[in-house]
């Protein structure tokens, strides 16, 4: 009880609590300070603790009297008087850990004393408003809850509403039907006759450019012809002062001059009619220019509407982008409700596990430092072992290391004796090969000779 973390209440403030929050009519008008000071009294401290385990686990007081009615059990109306302590007995064993009270004995119910009896209610106590913070939370989370339900269904209706304008506006009333099927033949029509008008003004306007390029090329000769005639006007002057000729030549030149000028008027009304006809061409091709006006703001109009349809699509497409955020906003809320309440569940396990885990390891503490005392009694033994038989090591290392240097002298000599017999063998053995190679060579030679005679 040394290291509880809840407060002890004086005695008034857990009468006051008691008869306000756990007991109810004439209980609590009974209930008063000399049931817990000076000497608390066990009947009332009994029912304290049956009506609190009554209002947390709705275990009724009549069931801690109730006997089970086995084979076994000769004469069950001796237990009646005890069933009910031992009862109650065994079920705050199980509960008052939870309020971090872990030595509950039987004592405390047959002959409670006053600040045993004090702490223990001040730990249920402290437990009963951790109890009803952690309640304000849930219906706070709960209210909550409830509102984005509300929220959720009143979105899913708002977007069914929505999803049915799309598809009323996306469908094509039956009235409207034929309508809309002549309008998209007549723009299809539309759009290959602009394309026919398009092919055709460009091969017009093509023409057009040549037929330029033409009458420029001709307005050029006319204008140098001009150019000619002014000139030959002033020869003919120039000459007519000063050369007098016959007058049949100068029938001849001015009949010849005549025929000239015929020809460059001819030739300048052939000019002006092909300007004329080329004027009515380009009227023509402004005309047609005006129906493709025509016909582009028709197909704007076309646009327009195709673009308000686009519109209300990417509506919807937001719309149901809404309703899956909200049903994901939903589940995660869900989800966090479910983790609050294991977090809770847990956060309960581990603070009796741990005040369990506690006492274990205080035991588990004095234990281990008898057995580290014991042990460091035995360490210090083993150490003075130690340090004589290391002593006793030191000296037979070092009459080792005598023996080593001396077999290491006595292995240099041998290997030095076995040295110069190895020089000496292999010297033999050269001139024991030199000798084998000469003879082998004598013996080819005689070989031959043999092989010769023979």
């Amino acid at each position: 009880m040394t290291e509880n973390t809840f407060p002890v209440y004086s005695v008034d403030v857990i009468v006051n609590f008691y008869r306000t929050e756990i007991l109810t009519s004439q209980e609590a008008k009974h209930l008063s300070k000399s049931d817990l000071t000076p000497v608390p009294k066990p009947e009332a401290v009994q029912t304290l603790y049956m009506r609190v385990l009554h209002l947390l686990y709705r275990f009724r007081p009549e069931c801690h009297s109730m006997v089970p009615l086995l084979e076994n059990i000769q004469y069950p109306q001796y237990y009646e008087g005890a069933t009910a302590i031992t009862s109650v007995y065994i079920r705050m064993l199980q509960f008052l850990p939870m309020c971090l009270v872990y030595d509950f004995s039987l004592n405390d119910l047959l002959a409670p004393k006053k600040q045993r009896t004090l702490t223990i209610l001040s730990a249920i106590m402290n437990f009963f408003h951790f109890r009803k913070q952690r309640m304000e939370l849930m219906l706070e989370k709960q209210a909550k809850y409830r509102a984005d339900m509300d929220r959720l269904q009143a979105y899913t209706k708002s977007n069914l509403d929505m999803e049915k304008k799309i598809e009323i506006m996306m469908v094509i009333p039956p009235e409207q039907q034929a309508e809309a099927d002549e309008l998209a033949a007549a723009l299809a029509e539309l759009q290959t006759a602009t394309m026919h008008e398009c092919q055709e003004v460009n091969a017009r306007n093509d023409s057009i450019a040549e037929r330029k390029t033409i009458i420029a090329e001709k307005t050029q000769k006319l204008a140098q012809v001009k150019v000619d005639v002014s000139n030959l006007k002033e020869d003919i002057g120039r000459f007519k002062s000063q050369i007098v000729e016959s007058p049949e030549e100068l029938k001849s030149q001015m009949e010849k001059m005549r025929e000239n000028v015929k020809n460059i008027k001819i030739s300048i009304e052939d000019s002006d009619e092909r300007v004329v006809e080329l004027q009515n061409m380009v009227q023509s091709v402004t005309h047609t220019e005006a129906e493709i006006q025509q016909m582009y703001n028709l197909l704007q109009d076309l646009e327009s509407s195709m673009n308000g349809t686009k519109h209300r699509q990417e509506e919807q497409l937001e719309l149901t982008a809404q309703y899956e955020k909200k049903q994901k906003e939903l589940k995660n809320l869900c989800v966090e409700e479910g983790q609050l309440r294991r977090a809770l569940a847990m956060r309960l396990d581990k603070e009796s596990k741990q005040n369990i885990r506690r006492q274990k390891k205080k035991d588990m503490k004095e234990q281990h430092v008898q057995d580290v005392l014991g042990q460091c009694n035995q360490i210090h033994q083993k150490r003075e072992e130690m340090a004589e038989r290391i002593q006793e090591i030191t000296g037979e290392t070092q009459q080792l290391k005598a023996k080593i240097q001396s077999l290491r002298d006595v292995c240099s000599k041998e290997t030095e004796r076995a040295q110069a017999l190895y020089d000496t063998l292999s010297t033999s053995m050269d001139e024991l090969h030199r000798r084998i190679q000469a003879h082998v060579v004598d013996l080819k030679r005689d070989v031959t000779k043999m092989s010769e005679h023979f």
